[in-house]
C-alpha cells in the first residue's frame, strides 16, 4: 500500500508481536514501523521481514523503564551514560533491522527539574545521539507528544521542536509530525504542516478523539493527506493509531483516500 507504514505496536495487537509482520503483509502493506522491538532479538525480527517482504522503517531508541512510566531519557543530566548506551543498543537494532530512522523520546520533567537544565542537556544528548547515527546513515527524529496524553512531557510544542532542530543544525536530525499530537495541542494541522515541512522527515496519523483510525474523529483526513502530497511530501505516513474495531477492519479510510487522489 503506497508509502503507508502499519505500527505494530499499536495495530494487530490481537495477536504476539512477531506474528503481526505476517497479518501486515496479509493486509497489503510493504512497509511497517514499531516502537520498542527489543524484547525480540534482531535475528527473530530480520526473518519475520525478509520471509513476509516487509521493510521497517522506524523504531524508537530505547525510553528508560516504560512499564513504570519513563518515556525517554534524554533530559535528565544523571543519566547520560544510561542515555548513551540506549542509542547504542538502538543502533545496533537498526543496522540488524535495516531501520534508517530512529525517534528519541525526550523524558518526563520532574517537578522540581530546572527546565532550562533539561533543556540544555536534551539538546546536548540529541547532539550526540544524532552524530552517532550519522556514522551509520540513519536519521534522528524527535517528535512533540500532546501533554494530555503524556502529562509533564518535556516536549509538547511544535514550534519548540523546531526551534530545537535549528540549534542542533545537523542534516539528520528531523521533526516526527504526529497529525494527533498536533491536533490536540496546536490544531491548524496544515499550516503546522506546511510551515514546518523542509525540518518533517515522518508523519504519522491518528483522530481524534481516541486515536482511532482516521474518519473515526474530528480531523478531515482525506483534505489533509490531499495537502501533505499536493505539498510535495514523499515519506512514509506512519499508521499509530488504535482500531476501533478489529485491525483488520481499520484500513478502509486509505482505499477513500486513495479513490480521492485519481
Amino acid at each position: 500500500m503506497n508509502k503507508y507504514a502499519v505500527n505494530l505496536s499499536t495495530i494487530f495487537t490481537e495477536v504476539p508481536f512477531i506474528e503481526r509482520f505476517k497479518k501486515a503483509k496479509q493486509a497489503g502493506f510493504n512497509f511497517v514501523e514499531c516502537q520498542f522491538p527489543y524484547s525480540v532479538p534482531v535475528s527473530t525480527i530480520r526473518e519475520e521481514l525478509e520471509m513476509n517482504q516487509l521493510s521497517l522503517v522506524l523504531i524508537n531508541i530505547p525510553a528508560g523503564d516504560w512499564e513504570n512510566g519513563e518515556r525517554g531519557l534524554a533530559i535528565y543530566p544523571e543519566r547520560i551514560p544510561e542515555f548513551k548506551e540506549s542509542v547504542a543498543t538502538g543502533i545496533e537494532y537498526a543496522q540488524g533491522l535495516g531501520v534508517k530512522k530512529l525517534h528519541c523520546l525526550a523524558g518526563i520533567v520532574p517537578v522540581d527539574m530546572n527546565p532550562a537544565l533539561a533543556r540544555k542537556t536534551y539538546i546536548e544528548n540529541l547532539t550526540f545521539a544524532a552524530e552517532q547515527l550519522a556514522a551509520h546513515g540513519m536519521t534522528l527524529l524527535i517528535e512533540p507528544i500532546n501533554q494530555f496524553d503524556m502529562p509533564g512531557y518535556f516536549l509538547n510544542d511544535i514550534k519548540e521542536a523546531v526551534e530545537i532542530v535549528e540549534e542542533i543544525n545537523l542534516p539528520n536530525v528531523k521533526l516526527q509530525f504526529d497529525f494527533y499530537h498536533i491536533q490536540k495541542t496546536k490544531g491548524n494541522l496544515l499550516a503546522n504542516f506546511t510551515n514546518y515541512m523542509d525540518k518533517i522527515e515522518h508523519i504519522q496519523v491518528a483522530d481524534v478523539p481516541g486515536r482511532h483510525e482516521p474518519n473515526t474523529g474530528e480531523i478531515y483526513y482525506q483534505r489533509v493527506l490531499a495537502e501533505v502530497c499536493n505539498n510535495g511530501y514523499r515519506g512514509f505516513i506512519g499508521l499509530e493509531y488504535i482500531p476501533l474495531g478489529k485491525s483488520e477492519d481499520s484500513f478502509s479510510w486509505i482505499e477513500l483516500y486513495q479513490r480521492g487522489e485519481k
